[in-house]
C-alpha cells in the first residue's frame, strides 16, 4: 500500500468518480453494483487494483525508461512499433510485484473465494484503463481479459499480463491515433467472480439501434458459451430488439426482432493445456434454438433501460448468463461511442440508381454504398499487400486488423454479427460493412470490382461491378409543419428504423404482402394443408423455414407479427394503417408450396384479390393467420396504434362479409379501440361512400388502382402509360367526390397512392380539396411536407 491510496478497493466501494483510481471499466462495474443492484440489476461480486498500485508497479522494476526508450528507438527509426511492443511487454512479465501489493491481492482474492463460496474461486481478470470506455472514445478491445482464472499465482500472473497489454501494438497506435499519450493513460485490473457462461450464454447489448440510431429500442445479441466469441466474430449470433416505451407493461412482450443466428461454434473453458479457453463446435441442437427465452431477453432489455437512464446516455453493455445456476448479469457497461455521437438534425441518405447482379449477401452494418476492388487478406500481416481505399474482404477480424481497417473503403467478413469486431469499428470509422456473409472470401477475387450497399436494410448486399448510387443531404431543420398530417408508406421493417428521425404523423400503408414474400417467403394455405402437398421440393423448403416451430403456422404468426412490430415501432405511438395481404393470384402462386392453391386467371388485377379472398372458403383459414398476427402485435406486443386496412373491396355485401370474419377472428371494430379502413380504390368506393363509410372509420385511396380503373388502363401496360395520369381531370373528380361524401360523414381520408410521392405539386390539390393525410414514400417526404405547407399557406 502506498501513500497515495490503497492498493486493493471492492468493487462495492467505487463508482464513476473514481475512474482516475480504477479506470473507467471498473468505475462504472462499482457504479453499477453500488447504485442498481435494488433495480435487479445483477452484476458479479470483485475487487480492483488501484492505478496507484499500477504505478508503484512500474516505478518498482524501472519500467518509465524502459517506456520511453521503445518508443524513442520507434520515433528514430531503429526500431519498429511491434518490435517496441514485445519489448514493453517483456519487461512487464519479468517484473515483480512489490509486496505490498502482492500481499492485498492475495488477501483480497481469498475473500472473494469466501464471499463466493469457493475454495479456489474461478475469476475473470480484467483490464481496466483510464482513458476507456469515454463517451467520445472507445476503447473496447485494447487491453486483455483473462478468464477462468483460479489460485492466488495464477491471479498475480494475469494481473502482470493485463498492465503489459496496456502497450499492445494495436493499443498504442490507437492512443497515439486519439491523442493519449502512453506515460498518461494508466491501468486498473478487475478481478470478479467467473460467470459460466461456457455452460450457458453470453453476449451484447446495446441501449440504442447501432445501426440507424433509434433511441427507442434495446439491441442484443447472444451466442452458447463465453462471450468473446461474439467479439472476435466466429459466431454469428441471434439477434434480439425490444421496444423500450412498452417495457413498463409487464404484460406485453415488445420483442420486435427475434432472428436466430448461426453460431457454428462457441468458446467454452479448456480443462487441459496452456490456454484458459478453446473454441468448439455447437450442437445440432444449440444452433437450431435460439439462447434466450422472452422472460430473459425483457430482463436484460429492463436492465439496459435502468442502466441508460442511470447513466443519462446510451449505453453499450456485455451480459452473461450463469449456466449451472441460469442467473443473468451484466458483466460491463460503458457509453455507446458512435451513434450517440451522431448528428440528429441531418443524415446521408444513399440509394441504388441500377440494378445489379447480387453476388453475396450478408449483415448490413452502417447504410452507405461504396465501390471498389477486392483486396482478400488471410492475417493482419499482409498489411503490405493491402490497397489503400480497396474493400477488405477475410474472414472476421479482432484489434489486430485496426491498421489495415482503417485504410478501407469498406469491409465484407465471413462471420461476425453485430457486436463483432469488424462491425463495431466499421461504424466507429464511418465504413459501410458486410458481416457474416457466409462465404466471401470464396467467392470474391482478388481486384474484383464490386459495389457494396449497406442502404436497404437489414440486409447488406455485394453487388458485380461499380453500379450507379445516389447520395442526398437530408436536413431536418428544413421540415415544415403542416395541419395535413403527412404520412410514410412503407412495406420493409428491414429499413423502417432508418427513417425515425422523420417527423412523420404515422403510416399511412404498411404493405403485409412485402413481409410475406421477403420474410416469410411461403404461401400460408401450405402450412395449414402441409400433408397434402405434393410438391416435394416445396415441402423440403418450408420444412427448412419453419425449423424448430413445433406448429408450422406459428412459423407464419410470429414472423408476420414481429416484421410488422418493426414498421409500428418506428412511429409509436402515432397510427400505423397496416393493409391485410393484397397479392393477387399469380403473386400468391409465386411464394413456396403456392401453386397448389392458386387458381389461374386471365387477368389476376380483376381476380380474386383483396376482401373477396379473407370469407372465401379457399383463403379464410389463412386469413385466420393474418388476424392471428394482427392480435399479437396489438394485444401481446402492446402496439395498439395499429389499424387495419382491407383492400380492394368491391361492395358494401362484400365488407359486411369481411367484418364478420374479422370479428369472428378477434378482430371486432372499436374493441380496444380497433379502427379499420377500407382502401378506396374501386369507383364503386366513390360511387357508394355513405355506405361504406357506415361500416369503417376510413377511407384510404389508393390512387394507382382507383386511376386505372377509372380510366381503363392496365398500369403495367408499357404502351398505354402515356395514359396513366393520376391527376386526370376524371381520377380528381373521384377523388373530390369521395372526400366530399366522408366530410359529411364525419369519417377520415388519406391518399396512400404513388401520387403525391411522384409528383408533389399534387399534395396541394389534395389539401385543396379537404383531405386528412397524406402518406408517401420516405425520400419523397421533405418536398411532400413542403408542398403541403406551401399549399396551407394559401388558403389561409
Amino acid at each position: 500500500m502506498t501513500a497515495e491510496g490503497q492498493s486493493i478497493l471492492w468493487l462495492d466501494q467505487v463508482g464513476n468518480d473514481d475512474v482516475a483510481r480504477v479506470g473507467g471499466k471498473n468505475a462504472s462495474l462499482g457504479e453499477m453494483i453500488a447504485n442498481l443492484g435494488d433495480q435487479g440489476v445483477n452484476v458479479p461480486p470483485g475487487f480492483a487494483t488501484s492505478v496507484s498500485a499500477y504505478w508503484d508497479f512500474v516505478a518498482a522494476n524501472g519500467l518509465k525508461k524502459v517506456i520511453e526508450d521503445a518508443r524513442a528507438a520507434v520515433s528514430d527509426g531503429t526500431s519498429t512499433p511491434k518490435q517496441a511492443s514485445e519489448t514493453i511487454r517483456d519487461a512487464f512479465i519479468r517484473a515483480e510485484w512489490p509486496a505490498e501489493t502482492a500481499k492485498a491481492i492475495r488477501e483480497a482474492y481469498r475473500q472473494l473465494c469466501e464471499k463466493t463460496g469457493h475454495d479456489e474461486a474461478s475469476v475473470a481478470v480484467r483490464s481496466s484503463a483510464t482513458a476507456e470506455d469515454l463517451p467520445d472514445a472507445s476503447f473496447a478491445g485494447q487491453q486483455e481479459t483473462f478468464l477462468n482464472i483460479r489460485g492466488e499465482d495464477a491471479v498475480l500472473d494475469a494481473c502482470k499480463r493485463c498492465y503489459g497489454s496496456l502497450f499492445g501494438e494495436r493499443a498504442i497506435s490507437y492512443r497515439e491515433s486519439r491523442g493519449f499519450d502512453d506515460l498518461q493513460v494508466a491501468l486498473s485490473v478487475g478481478v470478479q467472480m467467473m460467470v459460466r457462461s461456457d455452460l450457458g450464454g453470453a453476449g451484447v447489448m446495446f441501449s440504442i439501434d447501432t445501426e440507424t440510431g433509434f433511441d427507442q429500442v434495446v439491441l442484443i445479441t447472444a451466442v452458447w458459451g463465453l462471450g468473446e466469441s461474439l467479439v472476435q466474430g466466429s459466431a454469428n449470433p441471434d439477434e434480439y430488439q425490444v421496444f423500450k416505451p412498452l417495457l413498463d407493461n409487464k404484460t406485453l412482450q415488445p420483442i420486435i426482432t427475434r432472428s436466430l443466428g448461426g453460431k457454428a461454434e462457441k468458446m467454452i473453458y479448456a480443462d487441459k493445456g496452456e490456454t484458459t479457453v478453446e473454441t468448439i463446435a455447437t450442437t445440432e441442437h444449440e444452433r437450431g434454438h435460439y439462447v434466450l427465452d422472452s422472460d430473459e431477453v425483457l430482463q436484460l432489455a429492463r436492465w439496459a433501460c435502468v442502466i441508460e437512464q442511470h447513466y443519462g446516455m446510451p449505453m453499450d453493455m456485455e451480459w452473461a448468463r450463469d449456466g449451472e445456476t441460469g442467473e443473468l448479469y451484466i458483466v460491463q457497461a460503458r457509453p455507446e461511442t458512435v451513434q450517440s455521437q451522431a448528428a440528429q438534425n441531418a443524415f446521408k441518405l444513399y440509394e441504388m440508381k441500377e440494378p445489379g447482379k447480387k453476388l453475396i449477401k450478408g449483415l448490413s452494418i452502417g447504410s452507405a454504398i461504396v465501390s471498389g476492388d477486392v483486396c482478400r487478406l488471410d492475417s493482419p500481416d499482409q498489411i503490405d499487400d493491402f490497397v489503400e481505399g480497396s474493400i477488405l474482404v477475410t474472414g472476421n477480424t479482432d484489434p489486430d486488423w485496426m491498421p489495415i481497417m482503417q485504410k478501407a473503403a469498406a469491409i465484407i467478413t465471413d462471420q461476425g454479427g453485430r457486436t463483432s469486431h469488424a462491425a463495431i469499428v466499421s461504424r466507429e470509422l464511418g465504413l459501410p460493412a458486410v458481416v457474416g456473409a457466409g462465404r466471401a472470401t470464396d467467392q470474391l477475387n482478388n481486384g474484383q470490382t464490386v459495389t457494396v450497399s449497406c442502404a436497404e436494410g437489414d440486409e447488406g448486399f455485394i453487388y458485380e461491378g461499380a453500379l450507379d448510387y445516389e447520395v442526398r443531404d437530408i436536413q431536418l431543420d428544413d421540415i415544415p409543419e403542416t395541419e395535413t398530417r403527412v404520412m410514410l408508406n412503407l412495406a420493409n421493417p428491414a429499413s423502417a428504423l432508418r427513417w425515425w428521425r422523420l417527423p412523420a404523423d404515422g403510416v399511412g400503408l404498411a404493405r403485409m404482402e412485402f413481409v410475406i414474400n421477403d420474410h416469410i417467403q411461403l404461401h400460408p394455405m401450405a402450412l395449414l394443408k402441409f400433408d397434402e402437398l405434393e410438391d416435394e421440393a416445396a415441402k423440403k423448403r418450408i420444412e427448412e423455414l419453419t425449423r424448430g416451430y413445433a406448429d408450422r403456422t406459428e412459423y407464419f404468426v410470429e414472423q408476420l407479427s414481429l416484421g410488422l412490430a418493426r414498421i409500428a415501432a418506428v412511429r409509436y405511438p402515432n397510427p400505423v394503417i397496416v393493409r391485410m395481404s393484397d397479392f393477387k393470384t399469380n403473386e400468391y402462386a409465386n411464394l413456396i408450396g403456392g401453386r397448389a392453391f392458386e387458381p389461374e386467371e386471365e387477368n389476376p388485377m380483376l381476380g380474386f384479390r383483396g376482401a373477396s379472398r379473407y370469407y372465401s372458403p379457399l383463403y379464410r383459414d389463412a386469413f385466420a393467420l393474418e388476424c392471428q398476427a394482427i392480435r399479437r402485435l396489438r394485444e401481446v406486443m402492446g402496439f395498439d396504434n395499429v389499424r387495419i386496412m382491407i383492400p380492394f373491396c368491391r361492395t358494401p355485401a362484400e365488407a359486411d362479409q369481411v367484418l364478420d370474419v374479422l370479428a369472428d377472428n378477434g378482430l371486432k371494430r372499436g374493441d380496444n379501440g380497433l379502427e379499420i379502413y377500407v382502401m378506396c380504390e374501386v369507383p364503386s368506393n366513390v360511387i357508394l361512400a355513405r355506405e361504406f363509410a357506415q361500416r369503417f372509420d376510413g377511407f384510404s385511396i389508393g390512387s394507382n388502382d382507383l386511376t386505372q380503373l377509372t380510366l381503363g388502363v392496365d398500369r403495367d401496360s408499357g404502351p398505354l402509360a402515356h395514359l396513366f395520369d393520376e391527376q386526370n381531370d376524371a381520377v380528381k373528380w373521384m377523388l373530390e367526390k369521395v372526400i366530399s361524401s366522408a366530410r359529411e360523414t364525419g369519417t377520415k381520408t388519406g391518399l396512400c397512392g404513388q401520387g403525391p410521392s411522384d409528383y408533389p405539386a399534387f399534395a396541394g390539390f389534395l389539401v385543396d380539396i379537404g383531405i386528412d393525410s397524406i402518406s408517401v414514400t420516405p425520400d419523397s417526404f421533405i418536398a411532400v411536407k413542403q408542398h403541403v405547407a406551401a399549399a396551407e399557406k394559401k388558403r389561409r
